[in-house]
């Protein structure tokens, strides 16, 4: 009667194995470091091509330029509340943004409160920043990154549906994409333009960049 032959076993089976897992880390790790590498140049290359004067593509939502915005009341993470109906005289820019995980988007907010001058300058009185999550966990990026604008949290995302503002984000209608509303002094929207959309989903505008598309687009009456 055949007998089967007993399948090989000991140092020189365990040595092949061994042999083999240093190519399967190595194509792993190889993987990760080109997703992260690809990540980096689509963020990269969006924010060089913010930088040029020439207005960026972008959509523009609803409730759109001529429309009155919709007053809104959310807590600060100074403390209190703020309501829109406030600001009625000046001229306020909405920077609805995906938050927390997002760093270019607090790197937004660093470079808007750098170019604070140039805003003015451009007719804006006041930004508030929006975005969902805990007011908590908000306040700690904030602090985090040693800012100190007006820091908003729609933590049920009640206000961005109202603007629509999630409908433009890489991670679906959960999160806020990148929208910015300005609303004029009569409560009317001025200028919008939703940046965070496919298929680029931009994450970041220079305040240049930013200041030439208001201009371009801004309508006053």
């Amino acid at each position: 009667m055949a007998q089967t032959r007993p399948r090989a076993s000991g140092p020189a089976s365990k040595s092949a194995v061994n042999a083999k897992r240093p190519w399967r880390l190595a194509l792993v790790t190889a993987v990760v470091v080109l997703m992260v590498a690809g990540l980096y140049i689509v963020f990269r290359s969006n924010a060089a091509g913010s930088n040029t004067s020439a207005a960026t593509s972008y959509q523009s939502g609803h409730p759109g330029i001529g429309q009155a915005a919709p007053d809104f009341t959310l807590p600060s993470t100074a403390g209190g509340t703020v309501s829109l109906a406030a600001y009625r005289g000046k001229s306020v820019l909405l920077y609805f943004h995906e938050g927390l995980g997002c760093q270019p988007c607090w790197d937004q907010i660093r470079d808007l409160q750098a170019n604070s001058a140039e805003l003015k300058s451009a007719g804006v009185d006041q930004l508030l920043t929006i975005t969902s999550g805990p007011k908590d966990l908000i306040a700690q990026q904030m602090s985090d990154d040693k800012l100190s604008a007006i820091a908003l949290a729609d933590t049920d995302l009640s206000v961005s549906r109202t603007y629509n503002a999630n409908q433009y984000g890489m991670m679906g209608t959960d999160r806020d994409g990148h929208t910015f509303i300005l609303v004029g002094p009569d409560g009317r929207i001025q200028w919008r333009a939703d940046y965070g959309g496919a298929p680029k989903f931009t994450m970041y505008v220079s305040p240049k960049q930013l200041l030439a598309d208001l201009a371009a687009g801004r309508r006053t009456s």
